[in-house]
């Protein structure tokens, strides 16, 4: 049996907005969610994108703000969206046999450098509760309870694919016929100060711009110089078709496709292989041709090799329909989100796909002769039917994994 799915909630918390629709009219304007932090609790001054505080608590009490790590307060408020966009949050006894699968990279980061500090620094044990708010599980055990679901409850850690892997995991539970619903996504709080230190020492890190700080993350441009770190959410209700359409929900976008595979080679250098053969598993899965993809989100981060890599196996997948395709990486203005950007990216394609218009890739100040595919520079463009989306995720370890999406 071959269940359709859908998506019928979709929960946002990032440094563009706390919904699906503040989201999309950023994306829309080409507004810029990244910017210069100054130096704090020990790491160095950089340009970062952080989630627009307003509101991402307000659905939690007093104890919950002060005992949930960041990753897992990000996860609750997007959880809380979707849900209630879908619909199940009035009718929470539909939730009862729903499944959670989240995606993180980096779990409860912050909890484990409070530990950190208050031993080294302070003499101080660490909190009590410490090890049960930095399990990498947190967003997901606690989403679970909060909403009564006691379908299977899994955390997938796939560094950078973690979220689309949790959600492809999700869309492949739903079309067998083992689940009929499951709330998936990711979410990830990774701006500590040793994080950011580690990401440094590797060289990867976007180099502020002083003149326009909100610029500084370049993908595909010739000037680019690296990864603008971000944080945040995003969760999806996914249904059987069928029975989202008893139950009189709105259908956001039907998933089409899922596709996972290994590079095999280098744990991070990426291999144009590896990504190629997983975009074009996803249209075999979705029985698509490349030419039947309107708009592809793309990994981007803005590192020079990575982006030079990602060009050609796109050029490697989709042949002759490469010269034509619409692709971007919003990364630019949301920043790179680790194990949760695929979820994000997957709220941007949906967003393209119900507002017609393709995001673009803000900042491209100069075209690279290495990385020449159309990419939406600079300006997003309006009024653009987008049947058909497709987000890809390649992530260190060399694992890639590649979403298709459609309107229903």
């Amino acid at each position: 049996m071959t269940n359709r799915v859908a998506i019928t909630g979709c929960g946002v918390v990032s440094a563009l907005g706390n919904s699906l629709s503040e989201l999309s009219t950023a994306l829309q304007a080409g507004r810029s969610g990244v910017r210069l932090v100054s130096s704090e609790n020990g790491a160095p001054a950089r340009v970062a994108a952080f989630p627009i505080s307003e509101d991402v608590d307000s659905d939690l009490t007093a104890t919950e703000r002060a005992l949930f790590d960041p990753v897992t307060r990000y996860a609750m408020r997007a959880a809380h969206e979707a849900l209630d966009q879908s619909g199940l949050l009035s009718e929470l006894s539909l939730c009862r046999h729903a499944a959670v699968y989240v995606g993180t990279a980096m779990g409860g980061a912050f909890s484990i450098e409070d530990a950190y500090r208050d031993i080294w620094y302070h003499g101080a044990p660490p909190k009590p509760l410490t090890l049960i708010t930095s399990m990498a599980n947190a967003p997901a055990a606690h989403v679970s309870i909060r909403y009564g679901m006691a379908g299977p409850n899994l955390t997938y850690a796939v560094a950078c694919a973690s979220a689309t892997i949790a959600i492809g995991e999700a869309f492949n539970a739903i079309r067998s016929g083992r689940l009929d619903c499951v709330l998936a996504g990711g979410s990830e709080a990774c701006l500590t100060a040793g994080a950011v230190r580690s990401w440094q020492a590797m060289r990867v890190l976007a180099s502020a711009d002083r003149a326009a700080p909100s610029e500084s993350c370049r993908p595909f441009s010739l000037d680019r110089t690296g990864v603008v770190l971000g944080e945040g959410a995003a969760m999806f209700v996914l249904e059987r078709m069928d029975v989202a359409r008893r139950r009189g929900a709105t259908v956001l976008c039907e998933l089409l496709g899922f596709a996972a595979n290994a590079d095999a080679t280098h744990v991070c250098i990426p291999a144009v292989d590896g990504q190629a053969a997983a975009m074009s598993a996803a249209l075999t899965d979705a029985q698509l041709a490349p030419e039947e993809i309107d708009y592809l989100n793309a990994h981007g981060t803005a590192t020079r090799s990575g982006d030079v890599t990602e060009t050609r196996a796109i050029r490697q997948a989709f042949a002759q329909h490469a010269d034509v395709l619409a692709v971007s990486s919003t990364k630019s203005v949301h920043g790179h989100l680790l194990g949760a950007s695929g979820a994000l990216e997957l709220a941007v394609c949906i967003a393209a796909i119900r507002d017609r218009f393709l995001p673009a890739t803000m900042h491209l100040r100069a075209p690279d002769g290495d990385c020449d595919l159309d990419f939406v520079p600079n300006q997003p463009r309006a009024g653009v039917e987008v049947r058909r989306a497709m987000s890809t995720s390649f992530a260190f370890g060399g694992s890639n994994a590649v979403l298709i999406a459609g309107s229903d």
